[in-house]
């Protein structure tokens, strides 16, 4: 168990996943949920914090706690993803996020899909100094990537038991999808749902692939990453019929994949090369001459020598006078 937990993996991998996750929070902050700064202007009263929130405890959003957060998670994640100062810009923006995190789902509603990618925040600084492209492996990055890789099933698992043990039975054959079609439906949704019964069975193919998704781990390496395919097209559909993206569940679920072959810096020197060295090879432009004319044919073996002023000889004759 402990040689699987903490399988060694290249260590271009974690600096692979390392800069795409830290990335990713950059971006969190201004595209997926910019909406936290509003929490700022919401009185405090309505502030109910989460457990950890109350266990440490956390002070009560303010407009300038809510700005210094955000200022300073966005510039730390951008250092982060540079991969210098593992720990320290690590543990700074795991901290950081994680009270992020607490102001936004502190006024009633808590996303499940951040789970996994709080837990790779968590991990990463453990993971040590990683570079592009190193080869050689480190059970350290193995053990960050193996940890968030259950963090991401758990979530998957989980899910399905949280539907079963509030929905019960009923979640299978009621209207979930069909209220979520109507609330944030696409076109495509709405072709989907006039198909009789299709939403019924979606439901209980959800469950069960949610349900069935700690399979991965017994698959072989190759099977592992069609399974891996399987669940972002999974949430290909859900984002293009109900438009929910679960972008930090998928930013996470990279850790299942071989980040270390995906390189743009190189492959961009690679075409910046190659312009430069096509462009050096370039011949002038062609100045226009009068053409050459092209060499007599040489005399062939055994042929006879041309008389003096050019004339061939007569036939049957020998040259000369």
């Amino acid at each position: 168990m402990s040689g699987w937990l903490t399988e060694a993996v290249p260590r271009g991998r974690i600096a692979a996943f390392r800069t795409l996750i830290y990335l990713f929070v950059a971006a969190d902050l201004v595209v997926f949920t910019p909406w936290v700064r509003t929490r700022a202007s919401v009185p405090g009263e309505l502030y109910q914090p989460l457990l950890i929130g109350r266990l440490l405890p956390l002070p009560t959003p303010t407009p300038t706690l809510v700005a210094v957060i955000f200022w300073a998670l966005l510039l730390l994640a951008l250092l982060a993803a540079t991969g210098r100062a593992p720990r320290l810009l690590g543990w700074s923006v795991c901290a950081l996020y994680l009270e992020w995190m607490i102001i936004a789902m502190s006024y009633g509603k808590v996303d499940h899909d951040r789970f996994g990618l709080l837990v790779a925040l968590a991990v990463l600084p453990t993971a040590g100094r990683a570079r592009h492209g190193d080869t050689t492996r480190t059970e350290a990055g193995g053990w960050a990537l193996r940890v968030t890789q259950i963090a991401v099933i758990c979530t998957y698992f989980l899910a399905a038991w949280a539907k079963l043990r509030f929905g019960g039975l009923d979640w299978l054959t009621g209207s979930v999808l069909a209220r979520a079609i109507i609330r944030r439906g696409t076109d495509l949704a709405d072709l989907v749902a006039q198909v009789p019964y299709l939403l019924i069975v979606a439901q209980f193919g959800i469950v069960a692939f949610e349900l069935f998704s700690p399979v991965v781990f017994l698959l072989p390496a190759r099977w592992r990453l069609a399974m891996v395919g399987f669940f972002y097209s999974f949430h290909v559909v859900t984002i293009a019929t109900i438009t929910i993206s679960f972008a930090p569940h998928l930013a996470a679920m990279t850790s299942f994949l071989p980040l270390e072959r995906v390189r743009p810096l190189v492959w961009a020197r690679r075409l910046v090369g190659r312009g430069t060295r096509g462009s050096a090879t370039d011949s002038p432009a062609r100045v226009e001459t009068e053409p050459t004319p092209p060499d007599p044919a040489p005399v062939g073996a055994g042929a006879e020598p041309a008389p003096p002023g050019g004339q061939a000889p007569a036939l049957g004759r020998p040259a000369g006078p």
